[in-house]
């Protein structure tokens, strides 16, 4: 079942990323205009280089365009100041990285428990249960060890649960198998929309395989920080 749209969360228009200056300037996204709606799911493809993770940082709230407008539930996001950003950012938006980017010294249940707290004292987080969460996620027997007793694919399981634990509205993904093997990383594919199923989330998914975005709703290409197209392949 594929929950259904009802109205856009976040808002790219117009929007252009520039880096250095003169000669050296570098576009790593030019004149992008592009939308999620609640619950829906978009694979986000193109090849290295080509503005993906840029464009996730900047619906995200990471990355400050150059030009352009980013609207967060309608609202600007962009023109706020970063501890604006910041709590836009804890009142609906997780990430997963194409690395688990768990703290090391913590173990599973500390990496999921730091990000629900950290969500909280910024005063709009819930109140979740990270054993739960790392139940959900197939660790419940992971509990206490650490990310180097992990395997790629349960870390990066653990990296999902942590998102999870701020209840997230969208959920941006960065290339979230491209350091796992192709069994593995179909694996947590699969884990991602099962989550979808239960939690309703919308999800933007950057890969660089075509056939990966073609498990999503719609996919949208990027090629030079050129949008390509987009299709309807639900």
């Amino acid at each position: 079942m594929t929950v259904i749209a009802t109205s856009e969360l976040a808002t790219c228009r117009g929007v252009s990323v520039v880096y250095g200056a003169g000669e050296a300037r570098v576009f790593a996204l030019r004149e992008v205009s592009f939308s999620v709606a609640e619950g829906e799911r978009v694979g986000l493809w193109g090849p290295s280089g080509s503005g993906k993770t840029t464009l996730l940082h900047v619906l995200g709230g990471l990355v400050t365009p150059t030009s352009g407008a980013v609207l967060w539930r309608g609202e600007p996001l962009s023109s706020l100041d970063a501890a604006a950003r910041g709590r836009a950012r804890s009142a609906g938006i997780a990430y997963v990285f194409q690395g688990a980017n768990l703290l090391p010294t913590f173990t599973a249940y500390e990496n999921v428990a730091f990000a629900a707290y950290a969500s909280r004292q910024n005063g709009t987080g819930p109140d979740v249960d990270p054993a739960a969460l790392l139940g959900l996620v197939g660790l419940a027997a992971k509990l206490d060890s650490l990310p180097a007793e992990l395997s790629g694919g349960e870390a990066q399981r653990v990296a999902i649960a942590r998102a999870l634990a701020q209840r997230p509205a969208l959920l941006l993904c960065d290339e979230p198998t491209g350091q796992l093997d192709s069994h593995t990383g179909a694996r947590v594919l699969d884990l991602i929309d099962a989550l979808h199923e239960e939690f309703g989330f919308a999800q933007v998914t950057a890969t660089h395989d075509a056939d990966v975005a073609a498990r999503f709703d719609r996919a949208a290409g990027l090629s030079d920080g050129r949008m390509t197209g987009e299709a309807n392949l639900g």
